[in-house]
């Protein structure tokens, strides 16, 4: 299966969009809350500020607006190259990640060579545990 797009996002929910924060997201929660040590922190806030040459800041997310956004796959390759640090720095401190492939980022309120940043509507579905499906061993049901 061929995937549009791309994020690298954490466990923490953003409190306006309530929407896993991305990866730049979290080295800055990471860096003021103290968590780095200076070298790492002078080595994120340079490839922050190279990456900021090469990507275009969303007005949307300079809003603050309830927005996400999602490397496009076609040339993600070439972000994937300027963040690899930043994935290895929230390895060496031990921070969950997860690479998430998506067709359906979602409303897509904005778009350039690299990236889209669609809307979030802030709005978590929590839902029921579905009854098992795994195969019931025999004895199981009676109890036994």
């Amino acid at each position: 299966m061929i995937f549009k797009y791309l994020r690298i996002q954490g466990k923490e929910l953003a409190e306006n969009t309530m929407y896993a924060k991305g990866i730049f997201s979290m080295c800055m929660q990471m860096l003021e809350r103290g968590e780095m040590e200076q070298e790492d922190v002078d080595l994120f806030l340079e490839i922050n500020d190279w990456i900021a040459e090469v990507l275009p800041w969303p007005p949307q997310c300079k809003r603050q607006e309830k927005v996400v956004c999602f490397f496009k796959t076609e040339n993600a390759d070439e972000m994937i190259k300027l963040i690899n640090p930043i994935m290895w720095l929230l390895e060496k401190y031990k921070h969950p990640y997860y690479v998430v492939y998506t067709n359906f980022p979602g409303e897509i309120v904005y778009e350039d060579k690299y990236q889209v940043c669609c809307k979030v509507d802030g709005n978590l579905i929590i839902e029921p545990v579905q009854k098992s499906w795994s195969p019931e061993e025999e004895g199981e049901e009676n109890g036994n």
